[in-house]
């Protein structure tokens, strides 16, 4: 039995004793509450549909006035992080299918992906992704890598080179996501390894930062349950990260986070949910005696936000010039299914922060025919959603750009 081998079987197995956990819970804190039973056990096995007909795309995703929606790439199953190239090419994350894909620029200008090729397999969960200086830097369940490639012709030289190593990955939240920031260092964000506890490992339930080469890591914030998308403000250069609350608390409680990001702060988890509101079995356990960092946007209870991506490029109508779009993936732990779209924040002058519908109808009364993950902007300055449930690379323009 070959290495590789085993590493699948061992897969197989986690994710197995993983659903008989989560069963096991629904069971133990009945009432439960489900949203889509199919979607649950989908994702929990790594599972996904097929890509929606173009019919289907055209009855049922919706853009507000200004926009349109189009696919750009199908057949890219379990795609999550989206990366644009210098050059123009994509590079897509498929985390559960241990690989990384690059997708050809649109050189015929028809809207669509120019090919689909496999950059680098045989990964371990591959994740984050980010250029810089030359590099590829790919983050996987337990370390971060880099190697040598070339934007131009979208090619690496050479095998991945470890960075960080030693993260764990027992329990849950397994994706690691990683960005350079304004300052040049890589940040590094790790969920916790279950639903509410009090973490073993201090760098779960983190933002971490390191130099480029990795060296001088430590912990940049900490009590983030599951900060999967974070990105800069152009304007300020202030760092937000969405989170993901805990389950198991009903429909409508804990929201979801949207958090202003400084070095040092502690944003509540395990301990405080929201603003300031203790949890049920942990909150008379917090050893702070100041109050955490509350969250400076709330998104709707167990609407799971992922990627976020401000905009920078001009190419969007007018009133998204201080905006970020937000990835909503959707929830499980509802009594009737949410979240499942893509929203845009838009912060006034005065920093406050207001929510709007962006790309809608991945959910509707035939079923969840998608599930947005992560966005980014294009060189032509549309922006792009990753949909890892279908397999499919949205492009969202403007009508007359």
């Amino acid at each position: 039995m070959n290495s590789r081998f085993k590493l699948l079987l061992v897969a197989a197995a986690a994710s197995l004793l993983m659903v008989i956990a989560i069963l096991a819970a629904m069971i133990a804190m009945s009432p439960v509450r489900v949203s889509d039973a199919r979607v649950l056990l989908d994702f929990l096995l790594g599972r996904g549909i097929a890509p929606p007909s173009a019919a289907t795309v055209s009855e049922r995703l919706q853009v507000p006035p200004g926009l349109r929606v189009q696919v750009y790439a199908s057949e890219v199953p379990l795609a999550r992080v989206i990366v644009f190239t210098s050059s123009g090419d994509l590079l897509v994350s498929r985390t559960r299918n241990d690989v990384i894909s690059i997708l050809g620029r649109d050189r015929d200008g028809d809207g669509a992906a120019d090919g689909h090729r496999v950059l680098l397999d045989g990964l371990d969960g591959p994740h984050g992704l980010a250029l810089h200086e030359g590099w590829l830097y790919v983050a996987e369940r337990t370390r971060v890598s880099r190697t040598r490639f070339d934007e131009t012709s979208g090619t690496v030289a050479g095998p991945l080179e470890p960075v960080f190593t030693g993260l764990s990955a027992d329990g849950r939240h397994q994706t690691r996501t990683i960005g350079f920031g304004p300052d040049g260092w890589l940040y590094l964000s790790q969920g916790s390894s279950c639903d509410v506890c009090v973490e073993d490992d201090p760098r779960r339930a983190t933002i971490m930062r390191m130099r480029a080469d990795g060296t001088e890591a430590a912990i940049y914030a900490s009590g983030l349950r599951n900060s999967v998308g974070f990105d800069w403000a152009p304007w300020d250069g202030a760092l937000y990260a969405t989170d993901n609350a805990r389950d198991l608390m009903g429909d409508d409680f804990p929201p979801d986070e949207l958090n202003r990001i400084e070095q040092g702060h502690f944003y509540g988890w395990p301990y405080v949910h929201g603003d300031g509101v203790p949890d049920p079995q942990y909150g008379a356990q917090y050893p702070g005696r100041t109050k955490p960092t509350s969250p400076v946007h709330d998104f709707r209870p167990h609407n799971a936000p992922l990627g976020i991506h401000f905009l920078r490029a001009k190419g969007m109508p007018a009133g998204y010039e201080r905006s970020a779009f937000v990835a909503l993936h959707g929830s499980w732990n509802r009594s009737e299914p949410d979240g499942y779209k893509v929203v845009a924040l838009n912060w006034t002058d005065d920093g406050k922060i207001s929510e709007s519908d962006s790309l809608t109808g991945f959910l509707g009364p035939d079923g969840i025919i998608g599930r947005p993950a992560f966005v980014t902007q294009g060189p032509d300055g549309a922006i792009y959603v990753s949909d890892d449930y279908a397999g499919v690379i949205y492009r969202v323009g403007a009508t007359n750009p």
